[in-house]
């Protein structure tokens, strides 16, 4: 499964297949992104690549970018507050000064500061990690080769100068530990840890959770630094914008087609894939999207690989929070803390809508009710309202609302979720948001739960887990999935990982793709 970029050349009598299951849900008018809802990482020089604008991609901005109302009674009668932030610094400043003006002054330097932070990272996102072994035990020829592979890091600490301590310090502290010493509010501080904790069973408290928080932040989107946006006619455009480019180039492209196994020669090489239906399509390069755990457990002939090997996949982790729950609404939901009339939408009905995050208290309170194996009494919400800025998801006066909400274990107690489970869990996340926003409950006309066990059956995602593997400090750059698997090639000759399991890692980035397709050019070229 490989889509050929610009520079890669495919003969005529070559055929690269593209296997892509892209799954939304239709209901009543509604359109839905069943999974990733927000669009933000995708490297810009990708869409530049494969022109993605040219063969469809539209997509939405949004500014403010977060929105976070207080559960409070506002005084003498004025709603209870709220703070929004967006790409306007004065307006950030004065909605932080709200709760506290010492907060409000230091706001910008901060951003400044997480803005070199998540700069310097750049140059590391579209190579591959160092090649260590070749750089300290091949050849001299091969070191000198291999020495290549410095130099992203070389520049991102050249870009980083004497900030590289404060780097060193993000992507292994809790980021309360730095958020602490910047702030002193407690709705600036939870809105911003819940970047830190977004996907990734940790609380802003462990140590790493700063590292997620600069990964969310490191994107950029019609040139706008950290900006996210809706894609028009949901997630599923940019699936279909690499399809038309793919095309483009002469690919051919199946779906509803599943892959039974990898084909594995007696000379130990990747030579295609089999299909469920016995349909053999074969090819010199197999490359998976898949997770580690699914390439090397489900879809590689086990004999072909060593024991050693598989014992070690196994120790991957795939811990998953997320409970994601899909909404057909029949009204814009209205918030006591910024009302709107008429049903119309605000600026903050486009946010990324925090709710149960006004404090880091509740989001450690809800972490730990996961950690012992309990849907979080008080989850963490995440809504977003795609339809307020897309019209072509939903009907006149309607919307589709998205609920990305943490914290839920795989499993419940030690046993499997219910449907009486999903649904009581449903039922809880709908409380809280009718607290918020009374009326959303009797609004409500459909609902989809995708638990973590659903989002791991229906989608391949292992462990439920959106990023294809934790994004724990363990499990990045060099040591993605593995320390020895981290530049996308497997033991299987001729088979790659190219999925957000591989680095730099999870998200609509594109990375893991790019880097794979210059490891599979190089190899190529060598043969």
């Amino acid at each position: 499964a490989t889509i050929p970029l610009p520079s890669l050349k495919v003969n005529s009598d070559e055929r690269v297949y593209y296997c892509a299951h892209v799954t939304i849900l239709l209901c009543a008018g509604f359109l839905f992104s069943r999974c990733s809802y927000l669009l933000s990482l995708l490297r810009p020089h990708i869409c530049a690549d494969l022109e993605l604008k040219k063969h469809g991609l539209k997509v939405y901005l949004r500014d403010p970018h977060a929105f976070t109302p207080l559960l409070e009674e506002g005084v003498n009668g004025a709603p209870p507050r709220s703070l929004t932030l967006g790409s306007d610094m004065a307006m950030n400043q004065m909605e932080i000064g709200k709760f506290s003006q010492k907060d409000a002054k230091a706001f910008p330097d901060f951003v400044a500061h997480l803005e070199k932070l998540a700069g310097a990272i750049q140059p590391l996102l579209d190579a591959s990690p160092v090649d260590i072994p070749g750089v300290t035990t091949e050849s001299l020829r091969k070191r000198l080769a291999a020495a290549k592979t410095l130099m992203p890091i070389v520049k991102c600490g050249l870009k980083l100068g004497r900030n590289i301590p404060d780097f060193y310090e993000i992507i292994t502290a809790p980021i309360m530990k730095i958020l602490n010493r910047w702030f002193e509010s407690e709705p600036l501080r939870a809105t911003l840890a819940t970047d830190a904790v977004i996907g990734a069973m940790t609380s802003p408290s462990n140590p790493g959770s700063g590292y997620v928080l600069l990964h969310h932040v490191m994107g950029e989107l019609e040139k706008e630094k950290g900006a996210w946006g809706y894609v028009e006619g949901g997630m599923g455009g940019v699936s279909q914008a690499i399809a038309s480019s793919a095309r483009s180039y002469g690919v051919d492209i199946f779906t509803e087609k599943d892959v039974g196994q990898v084909l594995v020669g007696s000379d130990g090489a990747a030579k295609g894939v089999v299909l469920k239906d016995g349909t053999e399509i074969h090819s010199k390069v197999v490359l998976s999207n898949a997770t580690p755990h699914v390439t090397f457990k489900n879809l590689t002939p086990q004999a072909a690989l060593s024991p050693e090997f598989i014992k070690t996949v196994d120790q991957i982790d795939y811990t998953s929070p997320v409970t994601k729950i899909n909404v057909a609404v029949d009204k814009l939901p209205n918030f006591l803390a910024s009302p709107t009339p008429d049903d119309k939408p605000g600026p903050h009905h486009q946010c990324s809508i925090h709710l149960n995050c006004e404090s880091v208290e509740l989001l450690e309170t809800a972490y730990k009710e996961a950690i012992n194996r309990r849907p979080s009494a008080r989850p963490m919400l995440e809504m977003t309202i795609p339809s307020v800025l897309d019209p072509t998801l939903a009907p006149p006066g309607c919307h589709t609302v998205s609920l990305f909400t943490q914290f839920t274990p795989y499993h419940i107690e030690g046993r499997e979720w219910t449907d009486q489970d999903r649904e009581a869990y449903a039922d809880t996340a709908f409380d809280w948001v009718e607290q918020y926003a009374p009326g959303f409950k009797k609004s409500v006309v459909g609902r989809d739960i995708l638990a973590p066990p659903d989002l791991e059956r229906i989608f391949g995602l292992t462990g439920g887990n959106i990023f294809h593997g934790s994004m724990s400090l363990d499990q990045l750059y060099l040591a993605r999935p593995l320390p020895f698997l981290s530049d996308y090639r497997s033991p299987i000759k001729g088979l790659y990982l190219c999925g957000s399991g591989s680095h730099p890692g999870g998200g609509v980035m594109g990375s893991p793709g790019w880097n794979a397709a210059l490891a599979v050019m190089a190899d190529l070229k060598r043969r």
